[in-house]
C-alpha cells in the first residue's frame, strides 16, 4: 500500500505565501512525476503544477512566476510554495504522484486527500 499525505493549507490574505508539502508513505521502490491540482466546488480537477523525477517542471498559466514545485527524492516528498497569492486561488489542493511498488513493481497512480487553501480579500 502506498498512501500521500498533505499538510501546509490554511487561510492567508491576498499577497501572501503558503508552503504545501506531500509526504509519499507505504510500499516505494521509486516515485515517477508528483504533482499538485487544485479542484473548486463544482468544477474539474486542474493541474497546478508537475515535477518529474528528474526535476523538470511544467505550471498551469495561471500560477507561473508565483508558484514553485520542488522534491526531495530522499524524503518522498513534494512541495509547492506559493507566492503572491490571489483569491481566485482559493481551492482545495490535492498532492497526486505515480509510484512504482516494491511490492511485483506495480505502478499506482496516487492521490492525497487534499487540503484547503484560502485566501482572503
Amino acid at each position: 500500500q502506498v498512501q500521500l499525505v498533505e499538510s501546509g493549507g490554511g487561510l492567508v490574505q491576498a499577497g501572501g505565501s503558503l508552503r504545501l508539502s506531500c509526504v509519499a508513505s507505504g510500499t516505494i521502490f521509486s516515485i515517477n512525476a508528483m504533482g499538485w491540482y487544485r479542484q473548486a466546488p463544482g468544477k474539474q480537477r486542474e493541474l497546478v503544477a508537475v515535477i518529474t523525477s528528474g526535476g523538470r517542471t511544467n505550471y498551469a498559466v495561471s500560477v507561473k512566476g508565483r508558484f514553485t514545485i520542488s522534491r526531495d527524492n530522499a524524503k518522498n516528498t513534494v512541495y509547492l510554495q506559493m507566492n503572491s497569492l490571489k483569491p481566485e486561488d482559493t481551492d482545495v489542493y490535492y498532492c497526486n504522484a505515480e509510484i512504482v511498488s516494491n511490492l511485483a513493481y506495480r505502478t499506482f497512480e496516487v492521490w492525497g486527500q487534499g487540503t484547503l487553501v484560502t485566501v482572503s480579500s
